[in-house]
């Protein structure tokens, strides 16, 4: 699952960040409503958690923005303002729910997968992606080949579920290092390059091609 978090308290957001990454997530930051907006408005995010005080454009107007070009993604926004009328405005826009700061940690992850199931259930999850014989259930995580089903850890399927959701594109090192490992990592970017050597053990390597100078491309066998 990927997670869009538009916050500009940079602290808040890192921690944010850091702890959802723990939880098995993949997470981008932002501290831009305009950025956020653009970004969201890709598509490819399973939830986006939208703070309501933002410079360039407010939480408000990206909710709205994102309902007016027809994304259904779930929108948690969250405010330091309380009371019942900014709640109903961040409703009004389009907002799935609403958490005021100060607010528990473990609350927000409560909310945040609780909005996940409840997307699942409406069929509006992520889809099931089939490319030759690889069979990729992005909401289940679960990954076919052929007939055998192919167990990935949690890492491995977050770095096939970037090449699979852009198959037949080239798809950087830089990219899957930020998403995968979000956008703080420091470590050895060569990581990347072991978790696709692992994913060629066990699905054959014909199926990730690598792009010189480029990144990697996944492809039906």
């Amino acid at each position: 699952m990927r997670l869009l978090i538009v916050e500009d308290e940079k602290r808040l957001a890192l921690s944010l960040a850091k702890g959802l990454t723990a939880e098995g997530y993949a997470v981008d930051v932002v501290h831009d409503g305009l950025e956020g907006l653009h970004m969201a408005g890709e598509g490819s995010y399973d939830l986006v958690i939208l703070d309501i005080m933002l410079p360039g454009m407010n939480g408000y107007r990206v909710c709205g923005a994102l309902r007016s070009a027809g994304h259904d993604v779930p929108i948690l926004m969250l405010t330091a303002k309380d009371g019942e009328y900014d709640e109903a405005e961040g409703l009004d826009t389009g907002a799935d729910d609403y958490l005021t700061k100060p607010f528990s940690y473990v609350v927000l992850v409560a909310r945040v997968k609780a909005l996940l199931r409840r997307r699942g259930s409406s069929g509006g999850g992520s889809p099931v992606h089939v490319l030759g014989d690889l069979k990729v259930d992005t909401a289940a995580r679960r990954v076919h080949l052929g007939a055998d089903e192919i167990a990935l850890t949690t890492k491995e399927f977050a770095v096939l579920e970037q090449l699979v959701v852009r198959a037949g594109e080239v798809v950087s090192k830089a990219e899957i290092l930020k998403h995968v490992w979000d956008f703080a990592y420091d470590g050895d970017p060569n990581i990347v390059e072991v978790y696709i050597s692992t994913l060629r053990r066990k699905l054959g390597a014909a199926l990730i091609r690598t792009v010189r100078g480029a990144g990697y491309r996944l492809e039906a066998r």
